[in-house]
């Protein structure tokens, strides 16, 4: 299992839903965060005072996959959220070592089980 998580343009959430479905990942958890990269600061005005805008709002997607959903997510990601633009994002793989279902106490190795029940319908 690996953890895939994506930071992504607020204004790509929505598409980028739409691609993930449309690989059979259905399973997500959205967050909304503010980060620095290689965007550029950008100056604002609120009531007459100018400041500087140094974090920008970005949207972060954490997905649990399978390691056979690892690239086909990756690039449903790439082609719902890249605009070219810096500033699109980053994507970042993590290896999973064990996941735990809660309401069972049980280890939890049927990751793709929603994915694919999802899919039969």
């Amino acid at each position: 299992m690996k953890r895939i998580d994506a930071i992504i343009r607020p204004e790509k959430l929505q598409p980028t839903i739409k691609a993930l479905r449309q690989v059979g990942v259905s399973g997500f958890t959205v967050i909304p965060v503010q980060g620095r990269g290689q965007q550029k600061d950008a100056v604002g005005v609120y009531r007459g005072h100018v400041y500087d805008i140094n974090l920008h709002p970005k949207i972060k997607l954490e997905i649990v996959v399978s390691d056979n959903y690892i690239q086909p997510t990756i690039r449903a990601i790439i082609n719902a959220a890249q605009t070219g633009k810096t500033g699109d994002g980053k994507i970042f793989v993590y290896d999973i070592l064990e996941a735990y279902n809660i309401r069972t106490g049980d280890v939890d190795e049927t990751i793709d089980e929603l994915n694919q029940k999802r899919e039969d319908k």
